[in-house]
């Protein structure tokens, strides 16, 4: 354990008691979790973040809604609204979060909606959309007033729950036991190739229970998209230098796909849903202008790209070549078809 994280465990130790005593609230049935009649998924970890929460829902998106009527319903981290929202061809991330907003721009067959209480939020759906047949909840691992069909918790490959501590001393929002609701647990963002010895001792290490699945994915990268009205880059001169701009927990994935790949980068990193300022963009040209190179740009994330549609900064991104890459899930060996059936199987008992 890290000094740090020494310094820190007699917080660690209160937080830990409370979030074990609200679970034994929960456990014991003197706080009550609502069932629906329908199938609802959620997708959530133990960790502050960083796991890949929204290409796994969008997995699930596409997954589902070729058959079904899909929703997600978020919290909507960092809006400024309260209450329950659906989100519309008005709708920005200031109104509805970055990552519902992302949603709703990629997937136009379903429903997107935000609203901090998550039982009020599936009740207003089905109530304005009686046609939805499958509810995605987005990061509600703890929000234990729900309890959902399907629990899926997913954990970094890096930075396995296992070897995490309870917050402030590390990043777990509550104690490793808490893995035990989970029906599936999803190892991500792994390497390209897996060896079977290495994903092996990853489940040894997870020891999960008798009716938990462990599957393990990683992220697909596809072609860089650019930003509406962002300059064009020259395409005579072929992009070797990058100056990255993220604003999400964990960008070290995406960071060494690009150096894996050849370019030379420059990493400039904000806090996860960050919100973007005339300060930031002043800092971002300066990184940018200290890359000695006409064949250079902007990439960032399509979470980020979300923020840099802010109508405040919006005209003065304008001036940069600023182009996003979309991130997709791509799970192992056989564990799509495993993930499948057990999802499948699960709304058809519906």
């Amino acid at each position: 354990m890290k000094l740090t994280a020494i310094l820190f465990y007699p917080l660690s130790l209160l937080y830990s008691l409370v979030t074990c005593f609200r679970n034994l609230l929960f456990d014991a049935g003197l706080f009550s979790s609502v069932s629906f009649p329908f199938p609802v998924i959620s997708v959530g970890n133990l960790s502050q973040g960083g796991t890949g929460k929204t290409p796994h829902i969008e997995f699930l998106v596409k997954l589902l809604s070729e058959k079904y009527n899909v929703a997600v319903l978020s919290r909507g981290y960092g809006r400024k609204t309260h209450g329950f929202l659906v989100a519309d061809e008005t709708s920005g991330y200031q109104q509805i979060g970055d990552e519902p907003l992302q949603y709703y721009n990629k997937f136009k067959k379903i429903k997107v909606a935000v609203c901090e209480s998550r039982v009020k939020g599936i009740r207003k759906l089905k109530t304005l959309f009686p046609e939805i047949s499958v509810v995605l909840l987005d990061d509600a691992f703890q929000h234990r007033w729900v309890k959902p069909g399907l629990n899926i918790l997913l954990t970094d490959f890096r930075f396995l729950y296992t070897d995490d501590h309870i917050f402030p001393s590390g990043k777990l929002r509550e104690s490793k036991s808490g893995a035990k609701r989970a029906d599936i647990i999803v190892v991500t963002k792994t390497d390209k190739v897996l060896p079977k010895m290495l994903r092996n001792h990853i489940v040894d290490d997870i020891k999960p229970k008798k009716y938990q699945d462990v599957l393990f994915s990683r992220m697909g990268y596809k072609d860089w998209v650019k930003l509406p009205d962002s300059p064009e880059i020259n395409s005579s001169k072929e992009i070797r230098n990058i100056l990255l701009v993220t604003g999400i927990a964990n960008p070290y994935p995406l960071e060494d796909h690009l150096k894996t790949n050849g370019y030379n980068v420059e990493l400039l990193k904000f806090a996860d849903h960050h919100k973007f300022t005339s300060t930031d963009l002043e800092t971002i040209a300066k990184a940018f202008d200290k890359i000695i190179s006409a064949s250079k740009l902007i990439l960032t994330t399509e979470k980020d790209a979300m923020r840099f549609r802010d109508p405040e900064i919006e005209l003065a991104i304008q001036k940069f070549p600023v182009y996003y890459i979309p991130i997709e899930t791509v799970f192992h060996n056989s564990d799509l078809a495993l993930l499948s059936k057990r999802i499948n199987e699960f709304i058809k008992g519906f």
